[in-house]
């Protein structure tokens, strides 16, 4: 990360350990999950049913996060932040940038790739503790380049896109050990190639495909989540190989107000570069 995201990270920090009274009270600790890299809440690789704040049914939240990915060849940034109303209507936007190795820098004489996504998500019904079946909520995420310039090189189709989902969440009280378990099943229809960053359908296919993401995570404390996740990803373009994602992560919450989280992430080939496996580190914030 650079000096400013430092920076950034470190005063947002501060600023919300000072209060605790900032963010929104109707849920309990870690329901609100963590800040997906492309801005919805849930996991780091994959949306959940669950919102990206502790609104309660009366009431509003909103939060901001930034994510850093740092694999063998490439680095991917997101910054964001999003809005929950009334445990109903979740509304979140991500910028993200994505650097690329030098070899590609002169091949293609474009250092940086990057992408605005706005995403909607609506909880459908349910209620990830407390009832019987899993929290439902339905989302898109739309996804604009800034340039068509590598997507077009590569042979991908549109240079932006929208993905739809739907996504399952459960906290199972004590199942483990007397542990609290969560788990989280999404399915996406995207024609996304590497989230977007490169483009939308191909040569291959410029339809939408059914993808399946899923996590699991267990809370050794109130305060302290360790799991992992899989997003399984389509394959458009016949210039460049794609492979399904994977992390294991730990998520540490001190409060309502913050949450941070670490992750070593598995991403398989990206633009042609193989075993592209790093960090992931992740800060959320909440505002009220």
């Amino acid at each position: 990360m650079n000096k400013n995201t430092l920076k950034l990270m470190a005063v947002g920090s501060l600023a919300l350990w000072a209060s605790t009274s900032m963010a929104a009270d109707g849920k309990i600790l870690a329901t609100a999950g963590l800040s997906q890299v492309e801005g919805s809440g849930g996991g780091g690789l994959v949306p959940w049913a669950t919102l990206a704040g502790y609104d309660s049914r009366d009431e509003t939240a909103a939060s901001f996060f930034i994510t850093d990915v740092n694999v063998s060849d490439y680095r991917l940034s997101s910054i964001g932040a999003a809005t929950s109303f009334y445990d109903r209507v979740e509304l979140s936007y991500a910028q993200q940038t994505f650097d690329l190795p030098v070899d590609l820098v002169k091949a293609l004489s474009v250092g940086e790739i990057k992408q605005d996504i706005f995403g909607l998500k609506v909880r459908l019904y349910g209620d990830a503790v407390y009832s019987a079946y899993p929290q439902v909520s339905v989302g898109l995420q739309h996804k604009q380049l800034d340039s068509d310039f590598v997507a077009s090189y590569l042979g991908a189709k549109d240079d932006t896109g929208t993905d739809f989902y739907v996504a399952a969440t459960k906290v199972h009280l004590g199942a483990v050990a007397g542990y609290n378990l969560v788990w989280n099943v999404t399915a996406r229809a995207t024609k996304a190639n590497e989230m977007g960053l490169l483009g939308y359908g191909g040569p291959d296919n410029k339809d939408y495909q059914v993808m399946m993401e899923g996590s699991v995570g267990l809370l050794l404390s109130p305060n302290w989540v360790v799991g992992m996740e899989y997003r399984q990803k389509p394959s458009n373009l016949s210039s460049v190989e794609e492979d399904d994602w994977k992390d294991v992560f730990v998520s540490y919450m001190p409060n309502k107000n913050v949450n941070f989280t670490a992750a070593y992430v598995d991403l398989g080939t990206v633009a042609t570069k193989k075993d592209q496996t790093g960090i992931y580190l992740s800060m959320t914030g909440y505002l009220w």
